[in-house]
């Protein structure tokens, strides 16, 4: 382990509920490749202070997590298209003080939805309206599906979501069943009020053909066990964690690490 000194280029995290995953994962890579830097996970008591501080001490990356995916616009210089496009931002980069914002969520649910072979005829039923929520629900019509069902108790961001792109919006799954559910809810995080509750109905479990929690911590969320356990193809929050981060790791340091690197970063994350 590179020891701590004056030196190091810092790169951190602000989430309500901070998570060990980017500090394995990024930590894991500075390692591999040499590179003098360190990552650390944070939960700001005031946003933006926080993001006064990434400007003011030089801090060169800064990943944002549920809740501040929205709020953080406010606060930076400049919105890269990936951000602006979902209004949601997931990634911010500190260039001699000016922080640019990005999103990196959009591509790796899209990644996901490709590699798994979805089909875009398929029925979904997308659970939450917040910042994760605009960027699965804009991978998802990007790639061609548009019997989307937005499910989301805050009617007024719920039908917002689901009018900007063309889907439906109920404020509560109810009985509702769909070939492929997703939760993009804290339903299920660790830590949580919800953490051992299933975000979905055993029912709809049982009818969906896929089950998809972007929920990454912990990797085995009351619903992935309940899809695995149903025979369901499962895709976890760790599965975009992991794709997500990459990109983050490009973003800050300029480097795409081998396949075999992120293999084993991405092992060394779950190990934990």
């Amino acid at each position: 382990m590179t020891m701590l000194n004056k030196d190091m280029t810092l790169c951190i995290s602000l989430s309500a509920r901070p998570s060990n995953n980017g500090t394995r994962f990024h930590n894991f890579l500075y390692e591999a490749l040499d590179l003098n830097w360190i990552y650390k996970a944070f939960a700001p008591t005031d946003l933006a202070q926080a993001i006064a501080g990434v400007r003011g001490l030089g801090i060169r990356g800064c990943a944002i997590s549920m809740p501040y995916k929205e709020d953080v616009i406010a606060l930076v210089d400049r919105m890269d298209e990936s951000a602006s496009a979902i209004d949601s931002v997931n990634t911010i980069v500190n260039d001699d003080g000016v922080l640019t914002a990005y999103n990196t969520d959009y591509s790796a649910i899209a990644q996901l939805i490709e590699e798994n072979g979805l089909d875009a005829a398929a029925s979904v039923l997308l659970k939450g309206s917040g910042g994760m929520a605009k960027a699965t629900a804009a991978a998802f019509r990007d790639a061609g599906f548009a019997n989307v069902t937005i499910v989301a108790r805050n009617e007024q961001a719920g039908r917002t979501l689901a009018d900007l792109y063309g889907f439906a919006w109920q404020a509560d799954a109810g009985d509702s069943t769909a070939d492929i559910i997703v939760n993009i809810t804290p339903i299920g995080m660790a830590g949580g009020p919800d953490e051992h509750t299933l975000s979905f109905s055993e029912e709809a479990v049982a009818a969906a053909s896929v089950v998809f929690d972007v929920v990454a911590l912990p990797a085995e969320t009351p619903l992935v066990r309940a899809g695995r356990a149903a025979g369901k193809t499962v895709i976890s929050g760790a599965e975009v964690a992991t794709r997500q981060a990459l990109e983050q790791f490009v973003l800050y340091t300029g480097i795409r690490p081998s396949a075999e690197q992120v293999r084993q970063a991405e092992e060394f994350m779950r190990a934990q």
